[in-house]
């Protein structure tokens, strides 16, 4: 045995040796809630119940995936800063009011509103080829005749530092892992090859499956650095265009885009079912009404939105008022950079305090199959506590993220401030397949999944907010 394979064999008993001492999430919780909690917590087994079966079998049923068509049938993409996006923010009120739901705040803000115009890329060597692309957001546009240059492949950042891509057009080939490790290079892709010179960016669409589809996104520029033309190409074109410059041969580009971009007023929407005890304190349920300019938003997050708006809705049908207040919030402007969710936590920071607990749902609308969790250790003991209530529909996972940490878009702008939070897991995993594309419609939703998902967020909101203690800090 040399002391290479000793010292391995070493770490792997001392590893194995410590993982026998740490106390699994059961054993700690188990020391930290009472039995008298445990016990109140599973005395909410019925009126779950109650909630999961009207909304599954009764007169609940097939309703939020009906009004989600309705609504993406009649307003299409609701982009920030657009006439859509304000109409949609006018009917969600409308309908809300007829579920006999009255106490509905406004709040307006200043949005970006971005417009793309003609989006053309033709590979002129080494033979012609036209591109699919879609701009990303807040894009500048190239000039008239467009940019030709030829192109340069990155595989990641470290090899951006290592090559001359001065005029020319630098192609992002990231090979999608999971969405946080690759979306960088379309958040950032711009500014650093900027940075370097490069005079134009695009990037391989952030997503494990294509048909010729781009993915859009947000992206965003340096204040000292030049802006140049960036957008997203499709997996299929992306891997071509690798494989050519691989070979050894020249590829040019000419990229042609158009955009403009001013600013509009916007509003974020603030419904309240009022609770029956302290209705100062809130549980808050949301998800964004704006879209990317493509397809219909109805997953991105067209299903967020009405799980959230479904569940103060459902509450007042079945005369359940917790004894703190159920807040659905439709964030505004989360595409282009949750600037609906900085604008609330800014305006109501004097009485953030007041959140018990805050929740969203902005990875898709599937079956559900948990929460993950941001707080900390005993406000998340509480939530897997209560989510035990959701065994028979699949639905009891508790993922712990510790506290201050993100589990939503919107709601990671609150959660950082210490606010105990959670986001929606379900079973995502062609999410991403759709996600900010031409796709992105309600083709993708289901009756029955949003009826879990519905059934899911409204019960787990109304037991949170109806126990006797706060989820604590």
């Amino acid at each position: 045995m040399n002391l290479l394979q000793y010292c391995s064999i070493f770490v792997l008993i001392v590893v194995s040796a410590n993982c026998k001492n740490v106390p699994s999430v059961e054993e700690v919780c188990s020391k930290l809630l009472s039995k008298d909690l445990k016990k109140e917590i599973s005395s909410y087994k019925d009126v779950t119940n109650e909630i999961i079966k009207y909304v599954r079998e009764g007169e609940f049923k097939g309703v939020t995936y009906d009004e989600l068509a309705k609504f993406v049938d009649t307003f299409g993409p609701r982009p920030s800063g657009s006439q859509e996006l304000e109409d949609s923010i006018d009917y969600m009120i409308e309908i809300t009011k007829k579920e006999g739901i009255h106490d509905i705040v406004t709040e307006e803000l200043e949005v970006p509103h971005w417009v793309r115009g003609e989006e053309k890329i033709t590979m002129l060597e080494p033979r012609t080829k036209d591109i699919a692309l879609l701009g990303l957001g807040k894009s500048v546009s190239t000039p008239t005749e467009g940019i030709t240059a030829e192109v340069v492949v990155i595989e990641d950042f470290t090899e951006l530092e290592t090559k001359s891509v001065e005029g020319k057009i630098v192609v992002y080939v990231p090979v999608f892992t999971t969405y946080s490790d690759t979306v960088p290079y379309r958040s950032q892709g711009a500014a650093r090859a900027a940075e370097r010179g490069a005079v134009a960016s695009l990037v391989r669409s952030i997503t494990p499956f294509s048909i010729n589809s781009p993915h859009t996104g947000s992206q965003y520029y340096e204040d000292d650095v030049t802006k140049i033309p960036t957008a997203a190409i499709s997996l299929e074109d992306a891997d071509m265009i690798k494989r050519l410059y691989e070979r050894g041969e020249k590829v040019v580009l000419n990229v042609k885009m158009t955009s403009t971009l001013d600013t509009k007023i916007s509003r974020n929407t603030l419904v309240d079912l009022k609770g029956s005890g302290n209705p100062e304190k809130l549980v808050i349920v949301s998800g964004h009404i704006d879209s990317w300019d493509v397809g219909q938003g109805a997953m991105d997050d067209g299903g967020g939105l009405f799980i959230s708006w479904a569940a103060p809705v459902v509450l007042k049908r079945l005369n359940l008022i917790p004894k703190r207040t159920i807040r659905a919030i439709f964030w505004t402007t989360e595409e282009l950079g949750l600037v609906g969710a900085y604008d609330y936590e800014e305006r109501h920071r004097a009485e953030n305090g007041n959140i018990n607990f805050i929740m969203e749902s902005d990875e898709g609308t599937f079956s559900p199959t948990g929460l993950e969790v941001s707080g900390n250790q005993m406000a998340r003991c509480i939530v897997g506590e209560v989510l035990k209530l959701f065994k028979s529909i699949n639905a009891s996972t508790l993922v712990e993220k510790g506290e201050y940490a993100s589990v939503g878009s919107d709601i990671g702008v609150l959660t950082k401030t210490g606010i105990p939070g959670a986001g929606l897991l379900n079973e995502n995993e062609k999410y991403f397949w759709f996600h900010h594309t031409e796709g992105d419609t309600m083709n993708v939703e289901s009756p029955e999944e949003l009826d879990l998902g519905t059934a899911f967020w409204t019960a787990a909101a109304y037991v949170i907010a109806d126990l006797s203690i706060d989820i604590p800090r």
